[in-house]
This record gives structure tokens, sequence and C-alpha cells, in this order.
């Protein structure tokens, strides 16, 4: 049976971009709920349910300390007006081409300016795109529909109505319900709103359905984009619409010799992959099936009362066992790339004269008097017998990649593993390349003995061991402690830090005593940096880790190395009307105010000073608590020469503090670095 699955099956841009966002905020630690299932498929809500994300009906259901992420079909317009009044932090998810819709409504509809939308009246989306209409707003499914409301309201023919629709729904329905409007309407605006992708996927479903035999149609039953896909397929040929892969078995494919595959835009790769894997797995494991049992066809003799024998090793050569088999007149040998499936097993250093060892007979040979025996195919059989899926932690090789990235093979003795991509991996991005050539730990959770298929799971080990590593760091942990952990990951907030199976998160306030802009400019992925336990939350599982060192804290240097009445080259960093700021050092700015830089009168500082100066200052005053430094030019410059002001003598001479320490007194140090 030939297979094609579709280049366009699975996640849209818009579902793939929401699935990643919401899979990062959860293993970044975050606590999130959706308000209603973030796509249309049940086992992708399921896979988020088991990680703990909540689903809400109703924001008013809403929990505090958890963000809301709203889905990607979009939400009504009153949904982030609530959660801004109420301080609800939220994550707009929405497809952009479903807030390309929402722009177009809030644009172009008026009170007087109906929008007739095609779709599902009862879809989110619609539900949505109806909240953002300023005047009337009316639904239709079909052009039969769409006619049907124009002639009931016959003042609509009239009126500047606004047409556009669901980004899933039907083109080749769409363009019908074009040709209706602009037959029967004489102010229609029409916008064309089918996500380029529906379109592309509904015309690849097409030309796959004409082309096949039969459609398989991978997505969630309550999908509209699914629906559709299986609609454009039925007229053309047989087409089934399945969830899971296990669904397969239901379905009689006996007389079908090509099968197209497509799926909806909700539909994730790993379960396409699945489906695929296990309609292209049966075809290949039932020829690998004819092809054992005929080898064990050949190895029976017409006087073998049973394919499997007892014989006792009696000698070795270079390259057989000799061995006696009771009641057999042939002398047997088994060759020794027929000893074992381990290829670098030795049978002398494994056996001596005397052993007894199962096998099956291969071939007699009657003129010489020979039988040739085969160990590795007993072992084999024998393997099958008693193999089943249970909690048993086996271990294997992992000796290549199945397909287009389906899964691996782990060798396992003589047993075969496949394991699919999703249970091969640990995290969703790990490379299943960095994986062949290493010796694995995994589970056996399903044996089919008659297909002689194995399938197994390396995360589910995986798994329970992190658990146990997570248990017993916990035990431990406390604030304070300091450990050596490896940089997994960054974000625009922080480092999330491996501690050894358990991550911590360093925010970006903790990676420097500088202002940064993103953590990169300190930590890389890959990086291995000593850590200290800030803050501990046992509920929820998460860890605050400090980085910065408080002997690189600048204010720490400055107390040490630069005291009052030192002189200091100083930078000037910026100007103001009442003085500037210079670097003492990085991390420490200083205000020299205006009456500290000159002898002379000065309007503004930038009469003297440009920002990248070099000056020399001499620090005046540190306030260690509110972290402020007062800097002075003018105390390391010689004063003028007094001259005498002769008063006139009608005016009382007034005590006045010169010009400088007025202003000095208006604009305190403090309250210029306020400013």
């Amino acid at each position: 049976m030939k297979i094609t699955l579709a280049k366009t099956a699975g996640f849209c841009f818009g579902v793939d971009r929401a699935v990643k966002t919401l899979e990062d905020l959860v293993n970044n630690g975050e606590k999130v709920c959706t308000l209603g299932p973030i796509i249309h498929n049940p086992q992708v809500v399921n896979y988020f349910k088991e990680k703990g994300v909540d689903i809400i009906s109703d924001i008013t259901d809403h929990k505090g300390g958890t963000t809301v992420v709203l889905r990607t079909h979009g939400v009504e317009a009153t949904i982030p007006e609530y959660c801004e009044k109420n301080e609800i932090k939220f994550i707009d998810l929405a497809c952009p081409f479903v807030k390309k819709i929402h722009k177009i409504v809030l644009k172009n509809t008026a009170d007087n300016s109906p929008l007739l939308i095609a779709g599902d009246k009862n879809h989110p989306e619609v539900i949505g795109i109806r909240s953002r209409a300023k005047g009337e707003s009316f639904t239709f499914n079909s052009a039969q529909e769409l006619e049907n409301l124009l002639n009931c309201n016959t003042s609509l023919k009239n009126e500047h109505i606004i047409m556009l629709s669901q980004t899933t729904f039907s083109t080749k329905e769409w363009k019908k319900c074009v040709e209706i409007a602009n037959l029967l309407c004489t102010n229609a605006i029409i916008f064309d709103t089918i996500c380029n992708a529906t379109e592309e996927r509904q015309a690849e479903a097409l030309l796959l359905s004409k082309k096949n035999d039969a459609m398989i149609i991978i997505g969630g039953r309550t999908s509209s984009n699914t629906d559709k896909l299986k609609a454009v397929c039925e007229p053309h040929c047989p087409t089934y619409l399945i969830e899971t892969a296990t669904e397969l078995l239901d379905i009689d494919f006996s007389g079908i010799e090509s099968i197209g595959v497509t799926a909806g835009a909700s539909t994730p790769d790993s379960i396409i992959k699945e489906v695929i894997n296990t309609m292209s797995e049966n075809v290949k494991e039932v020829n690998q099936m004819d092809d054992f049992e005929q080898l064990l066809e050949e190895s029976y003799e017409q006087e073998s009362n049973s394919k499997y024998v007892v014989g006792t090793v009696v000698g070795f050569t270079n390259t057989e066992i000799q061995v006696e088999i009771p009641g057999r007149k042939h002398a047997g040998y088994v060759p020794f790339d027929e000893y074992s499936d381990d290829p670098t097993a030795n049978p002398k250093d494994e056996l001596k004269v005397g052993d007894d060892i199962k096998l099956i007979i291969m071939s007699t040979n009657d003129v010489e008097g020979t039988m040739k025996l085969s160990k590795r195919l007993a072992d084999r059989g024998a393997i099958w017998e008693n193999l089943e899926s249970d909690d048993t932690v086996r271990e294997g090789k992992v000796t290549g990649i199945v397909g287009d990235n389906k899964g691996v093979f782990v060798q396992s003795g003589a047993i075969r593993v496949f394991v699919p991509a999703s249970l091969a991996k640990a995290h969703r991005n790990d490379s299943l390349e960095e994986l062949v050539g290493t010796n694995v730990e995994f589970k056996i959770i399903e044996v089919d003995k008659n297909r002689r298929r194995v399938v197994g799971s390396i995360r589910e080990v995986a798994s329970a061991k992190r658990k146990e590593i997570e248990n017993a760091f916990w035990s431990t942990v406390a604030e304070g402690n300091t450990y050596t952990g490896t940089v997994r990951s960054l974000t625009n907030y922080g480092a999330f830090v491996d501690l050894g199976g358990v991550d911590g998160m360093i925010h970006i306030s903790e990676l420097s005593w500088t202002r940064i802009k993103h953590p990169s400019e300190v930590v890389n992925v890959g990086d291995t940096v000593e850590v200290y336990v800030k803050a501990l939350d046992t509920e929820n599982k998460k860890i605050s880790l400090g980085y910065k060192k408080i002997e690189d804290n600048p204010w720490e240097i400055l107390k040490r190395d630069y005291p009052v009445d030192a002189v200091v080259d100083c930078k000037v960093v910026s100007l103001t009307s009442f003085g500037a700021f210079a670097q003492v050092i990085p991390g420490v700015d200083g205000l020299i105010h205006i009456s500290q830089i000159s002898y002379k009168h000065i309007g503004t500082p930038a009469e003297v000073l440009k920002v990248g100066d070099i000056v020399k200052a001499k620090i005046m005053e540190i306030d260690f608590d509110k972290k402020r430094v007062s800097l002075s030019i003018k105390a390391l410059l010689d004063p003028p020469a007094i001259e005498e002001v002769e008063v006139p003598a009608e005016e009382t001479p007034v005590e006045e503090a010169p010009v400088e320490e007025t202003v000095a007194e208006e604009m305190p140090v403090e309250e210029a670095a306020e400013e």
C-alpha cells in the first residue's frame, strides 16, 4: 500500500506559535490557565492538562496567581478589557490571521454598516469577531444560507455591508458566497479572510483525494479546520476522520492500494508521525515476519518432531562450535555468526565442552551427515515467547533513526525495539541524532508477537529518574545553598539553570550589578555557572537563583577603593540643567552640581562640558543608603583673586551666599539626582 502524506499537514503558524509559547511557559515554571481549550485538539489539551494547565470556561472563574492564556481562536473584545481592569496577567495567543480580522471589523464597521460573517456562529472565532462589530452582525454557513439571509432581510441588499469569513471556511463555498453577494448587494465591501494555510491545505487535500483510493484525515472532531478537510475529500474517495493512530484498527484497508493522509491545523506532528508510522510499520513488519517464518521453515527437518533441539558442546574449530544432538545421527555444528545477535560475543569465552545449549535446526546434509544449527535464532524465539510489556528497565544501544525523525531503533540483545520520537526524547527540543550510538535505558510498553513488533519508551525511564532526582534535591535544598549548574535556556527575563535534574531561574536583575538588556550579555546556553539559592517556592517547585557576587557590587568597590576626598577621573554620561552626571566606576555615577563645575558663573553645564568628556573630580560626599555620590571639579581648581566690590550708599548691604551656593541650596544633590 502506497502512503502519501500532504506537505501542508499539521500545525499552521498560529497554532505552532501558541503551543510553543504555552510549552515554554510551563517549562519555565509559570503557573498558567487557558480560557477555553488552547486549540481544538483533545490530545494537546490533555497533554497540557497533565502538566498542570487548567482550563477555565469564563474569565470570572480566574483564580489569582495564574497567568491567563487566550486561545488561538481569539476571544470576545470584553475579555482583555476585563483582565486589564482587574489586573489579571494575560497573554493573547490569538492567531495573527484572526487578529487581522478583528482590526478589519473595528476599522470598517459602523452603526449603519452590518457585518456578515461566513462561518459557524457557535465557533469561538466567530463569536470573537462578532463582539467587535459596531453595528448589527449576521452569520451564514453556506452560499444557500447567505442567499436566504439576504432575501429575508431585503434592506441588507442596499446597505453598506461588510462581508468576511472565518479563517477556516471552505474556499470553494466562499467563492460561491462572493458571487451571490456581488449579485444581490449594491454596496458590499468584501474581505477575503480565509487563512493562506487553510486554502493551501484544502487544495492539496482535494488533489490527494482525486489521486488515491482512500483518505485519512487526522485531527480533533470539534475542529472546524479538520471538518472542512473531510468535506473536501469525501466526494472523491472513502474518507476516514481519526484523532489517534489507535483508530486505524477500525478501518478495513483491504483492496486499498494507495492512501492519502492529511491533518488539520491543530494536529501536532507527534500524532501525524504516529499514524504514518503505524501504517508504514505494519507493512514493513509483515514483510519481516514472512522472512522470519520462512527461515524457520527452512530449519525444519522432515524427521524432526520439533524446531528446537538441545545440543551438547563437544569442541571448537576456528569458525564453528561442534555439538552433539542426542538421538540424532548427524554431527551438529553452529557457525560462529549463528551464535549470537551480539557481534562482540565470543563463544570460546562463554562456552566450555559439556555445556548444553538450545538450538534451532537450520539445514541438514544427509550426504555429509551434518546438521547446521543456530543458537541466535533459538535465543530470539525464546525471547519472543517470554517478552511482555512491564515495568522492567532494560538497556540497549540506539542503532539509528527511523524514517524522517519518526523515532529510533534500540537494539537490546536479540530484540530490536522501536521508540517513537515522542517517547525517545526527555525534552521536546532534544535531537534524535544525538541519541544514535549511545546506550539508553527504556521500558517496553507494547509487544505484538505475531508481527514481531516491540515499542519502547526512553522518556518514561528518564522521567522516573528525574522524579527521583527532584525528590532528593527538594529534601536537601535550602536558601543559601550553592550549586554548580549548566545554563539550559535563556528568556528575555532571565536564565534557566539545570542544577542536576532540577531547574532554577536567575532573574535578569540577578545576573549583573550593571543594567543589561538581555541575559546573553552575561551567560550563554551551555555555560557552567556557580549559583546560590536566593528564594524557594516549595509548593510550586520554583527556585530563584542568585549569580552576582557581593564582592563585585560596584558600591562595595567604591566603599573599599574610593573614599571621600579621593580624586578620580570621571566620564561625563549625561547633562541636565542643574549639573552633570559622571561615571566614577562602572555601575556608579556621581553628580557634579552646576555650582561645583567652575568658579565662573555658567548658565548651563553644556557651556563647559559635553557627554564623553573625561574630567578630574573630587569625591565630596557619599550616601551609601541612598546610593548617591557628590562630585566637584571646582574643588580641584584654584579660586580666583577676591576683588573688593563697592556697595552704593543708598543700599543696605545684605549677606548673601555666593551664587553657586544659593543654587546648591535650591537644588540639593539628592533632589538633583532624583530628577
